[in-house]
């Protein structure tokens, strides 16, 4: 196999001309240098180079892999600048995944942020609200960040956990219902009434079962849906009432009213899972800085 130095020596000489004065270039005796090259065309079976009075030139041999010489010193300028820029975070590729309720609140707001301080970094985006798929996702190292809902459990090495905020729920009425003057609502008030479901079984709905366990009932879900809109739209005409998550809640339909809910309070975590791998990139620190100063923000 050719050696790369050896070929850098080789451009070298054929430029200067002769090997003492590429011997002075690159701090190399001449005989050094022409050690050098004699290893060089012992591995590339042919003559580089030929005798011209006091000088040299090249062969065509030499002058060819001279020029390789000189579009590989290209590449790894070329390397060098890219890894900078990557480094730098003005360039580089992330990879987010998401749950439904945390897109509007948390991911679109940090995003916007990340676009202003890092223009060039390209984000794929995607929706996951199976949260151990999500965290599958980071560990597999097949995306940098993923937004979990509920407790996902240890993860593997080389993955950072870290909690962003606990998102309560509240009562979400119809805006003549008669508990909608209340200021503030007891779980179990809730109990006779018709519910709308807004989340399917699983991480987001658990808390929401087990608040509703500890205060003595389980809630009549009468009607069904599991998107956040969707449940505000019934609860709006009056199909029942609804308990939704604060972060599912940015955007509100104009003919409810939110309500906090007391003793018990249903409460959710989210967390961010990331690969501590991925933090050397500036891009992942702004965006996960990002993400903390919304969820403080979002919880305050």
């Amino acid at each position: 196999m050719l050696d790369v130095r050896r070929m850098q020596i080789l451009r070298a000489v054929i430029s200067s001309g002769t090997v003492t004065a590429a011997a002075a270039h690159l701090g190399y005796t001449p005989s050094a240098v022409s050690q050098q090259i004699a290893v060089l065309e012992r591995q590339a079976g042919v003559p580089l180079l030929e005798r011209t009075g006091r000088g040299v030139r090249a062969t065509a041999a030499g002058r060819l892999l001279s020029e390789h010489a000189g579009l590989l010193s290209r590449g790894v300028a070329a390397a060098e600048t890219a890894l900078a820029d990557l480094k730098a975070g003005r360039t580089g590729h992330l990879a987010i995944r998401y749950f439904t309720s945390s897109g509007a609140a948390l991911v679109a707001p940090a995003l916007a942020r990340l676009r202003g301080e890092h223009p060039g970094v390209r984000i794929d985006l995607e929706l996951i609200d199976d949260p151990a798929g999500s965290l599958a996702e980071v560990e597999r190292g097949h995306a940098d960040l993923a937004l979990i809902v509920g407790h996902p459990g240890r993860p593997r090495e080389g993955v950072r956990l870290e909690r962003l905020l606990d998102d309560t729920f509240a009562a979400v009425l119809p805006a003549d219902h008669p508990l909608a003057t209340r200021r503030a609502l007891e779980l179990a008030e809730l109990a006779t009434e018709p519910w709308v479901a807004s989340e399917r079984p699983g991480p987001c709905l658990d808390p929401l079962l087990d608040a509703c366990a500890a205060a003595g009932f389980a809630p009549d879900f009468g009607v069904r849906s599991e998107d956040h809109m969707t449940a505000q739209g019934f609860v709006a005409a009056g199909l029942g009432i609804g308990v939704l998550p604060r972060l599912g809640l940015v955007n509100r339909h104009p003919d409810i009213v939110i309500r906090p809910i007391e003793n018990p309070e249903p409460v959710r975590t989210v967390h961010a899972a990331i690969r501590e791998v991925s933090l050397a990139q500036p891009a992942v620190t702004a965006l996960l800085n990002a993400l903390r100063e919304h969820a403080q923000a979002d919880a305050a």
